[in-house]
């Protein structure tokens, strides 16, 4: 401070009281200028500093390089509106270049010295010990007598969700540590999820599932779900899928209430069922071993693979690769990795330790991917953490280990990586439990998806935005970038004047060939073209041929002659209901037509006759031709 205050003009002690006074713009300006007075500061230490001293280059606003003039646009409102969107973009494109450059590195990994030292041997006080205070915070333990207990976290990793099986449900923020509501429903509870957000959450009781706000009030019963075990909500569709021990896959539109879709699984009671947030797909592991990929637009799974021995207790789907691995875990106590681009057989295959089901001592092994591509089993009394690229390789055996915890609580029920940070809360018998992996979340997060510091008045507005932009359930596929793709043009065989087989494009096909490639053409147009194409068929006795030759193997086509005479323009005309109307033109046009019908009926005797050998009968004259004029 001496430094800066040296370097500025000489000023009065500070003790004193400064005498006021104004300073203006404008003082060095051109001559002939209009004099300006415009008060700047009225501080006269402030102003002296000012003068004398500069912002470090760091804090100053960073303009971009190449920026368009709009020179050429005379509105001055329309050509600084420009420029000023020009300039934004520019300093995005920049910006962004920086980021990539800031992200090149991995960074939040535990590192060791030397080859003896391993990163699982590390413990969470020694973490705690090493990591800031807020991260400190975060490890957490809450003691509660509510059941085995399974969580939920909202997408921007802020908010939690609890249940424990003998009802005991709360909502809160975990980072301060404010309570939302808390239930004692006094019955089973099985599952619990978050809708768009924190705003209301979806319980799997004993009977139905239940629709709660924030405070706690009970909103909606969805009757048509029973007895569900598990529920997941997809955040772009505005889906509640559930599924249960009737075996029925359910889809339910949050937004109108309606049943999107009601499928039966016909493979018993589901206790396993994970969502693929790359394409939306359900995946169901059912007692039998198997797992099942749904979409609400398909009655029968597109995938079905024979994953385990016995009944599957848990699924789980790599968000870091593009939900390209599925890890599954089994009452075999096998855990394996699947790759979902081809299914030819599981990439990794380990055994687990204490992951027995159904018995007293555990209910199974729980897998869960964070944002990072970590895999946490918890099995027995133990949650083990394996990193990548080690999961992904195809190698016989265990995985190096990367962390590990143990949970003196059994069963544990619920395992689940907290969105944005470095946290895996387990749920077991005793409450809850919260450890630090460093490395598991994600350091940058979109604002516009999830926002961990949203207020109120973001999280109004980004509700609805997703709601104007709800994907349809009809576009739920196995392959996400199918839809707004163009059909392939395939090539179809043609042939020249002579005859020649010829490869051409779809495109430059004749339209009768295009309809037979898509499967839409009318074999009763065939007649039609050829007499266009001739120019009179029939009439004229030629008749040309622009089908290929055909060789002794190849059948000919039949062809369906159209009948003459259906479907014209003037007897779709004269067919309408206008009996009660007197026409002259009509009359006219129903006399010509009888007319040419008696000739062709003449013609047609006298060819007859001619065709017996025998001479054509002279119609004799009738006394009612007269009233026939």
């Amino acid at each position: 401070m001496d430094a800066l205050i040296s370097k500025a003009d000489a000023i009065k002690p500070l003790d004193k009281k400064a005498k006021r006074a104004r300073f203006f713009k404008g003082q060095d300006r051109a001559p002939g200028e209009h004099k300006k007075k415009e008060p700047v500061v009225e501080d006269a230490t402030a102003a002296s500093i000012s003068r004398s001293t500069r912002l470090p280059p760091s804090l100053v606003p960073h303009e971009p390089s190449k920026v368009p003039s709009n020179s050429h646009i005379k509105d001055v409102k329309l050509r600084s509106q420009l420029t000023r969107t020009a300039k934004h973009t520019a300093l995005t494109k920049e910006l962004l270049k920086d980021a990539e450059l800031l992200r090149s590195e991995e960074r939040g990994r535990i590192e060791v010295e030397g080859q003896m030292e391993k990163t699982w041997r590390v413990t969470q006080d020694e973490i705690v010990k090493s990591v800031g205070v807020e991260v400190a915070a975060q490890r957490k333990e809450w003691k509660l007598d509510g059941g085995s207990y399974r969580t939920r976290y909202t997408r921007n990793g802020r908010h939690l969700a609890i249940a424990g099986k003998k009802g005991h449900v709360a909502t809160f923020d975990w980072q301060t540590g404010t309570l939302h509501s808390e239930l004692q429903l006094q019955e089973t509870v099985r599952d619990i999820t978050f809708l768009q957000d924190q705003s209301f959450i979806a319980v799997a009781q004993k009977q139905y599932v239940y629709i709660y706000d924030q405070s706690g009030v009970e909103i909606h019963r969805l009757s048509s779900h029973v007895e569900v075990n598990r529920l997941e909500f997809l955040p772009w569709h505005w889906l509640l899928v559930s599924v249960g021990n009737a075996g029925y896959l359910k889809y339910t539109d949050t937004s109108t209430g309606q049943t999107i879709n009601e499928t039966r699984t016909k493979l018993g009671a589901c206790n396993a069922m994970v969502q693929n947030m790359h394409n939306a797909v359900i995946y169901l592991g059912h007692q039998n071993g198997t797992v099942t990929l749904r979409t609400p637009n398909l009655s029968t799974p597109p995938v079905t693979l024979l994953a385990h021995l016995g009944p599957i207790t848990s699924l789980s789907v790599d968000p870091s690769s593009g939900g390209r691995y599925l890890a599954t875990a089994g009452v075999d106590n096998r855990v394996k990795v699947w790759d979902c681009r081809n299914w030819k057989g599981c990439v990794r295959e380990w055994t687990v330790r204490g992951g027995g089901g159904g018995g007293s001592k555990g209910i199974g092994t729980e897998l869960e991917w964070s944002q990072k591509g970590l895999l946490a089993v918890a099995s027995g009394g133990t949650v083990n953490v394996y990193a990548p690229p080690t999961i992904h390789s195809a190698h016989k055996g265990m995985p190096p280990l990367y962390l590990n915890h143990p949970i003196p609580h059994r069963p544990l029920t619920s395992v689940r990586f907290c969105p944005f940070t470095d946290v895996l809360t387990l749920g077991h018998a005793a409450g809850l439990s919260s450890i630090i992996v460093p490395g598991a979340g994600e350091g940058d997060f979109d604002s516009a998806e999830a926002d961990p510091f949203e207020a109120r008045t973001a999280r109004r507005e980004r509700e609805v935005r997703g709601l104007l932009d709800k994907i349809q359930p009809e576009l739920i596929t196995l392959d996400p970038e199918f839809i707004g793709s163009l059909a392939p043009q395939e090539e179809r065989p043609t042939y020249d004047q002579l005859g020649k087989k010829v490869v051409a494009p779809y495109a430059r096909l004749p339209r009768l060939e295009r309809l037979r490639v898509s499967g839409k053409a009318d074999e009763t147009e065939v007649g039609e073209e050829k007499e266009q194409a001739d120019g009179g068929g029939e009439e004229d006795g030629m008749q040309a041929d622009e089908s290929p030759k055909q060789t002794s193997s190849e059948k000919p086509e039949k062809v369906k002659m159209k009948m003459k005479g259906k479907g014209k323009s003037m007897k779709r005309w004269l067919s309408k209901k206008r009996k009660n109307v007197i026409d002259p033109s009509t009359v006219a046009i129903r006399q010509k037509i009888e007319a040419q019908k008696e000739t062709r009926r003449r013609e047609l005797k006298a060819a007859k006759a001619a065709a017996r050998g025998g001479e054509a009968e002279v119609e004799k004259p009738s006394a009612l031709d007269r009233f026939r004029k």
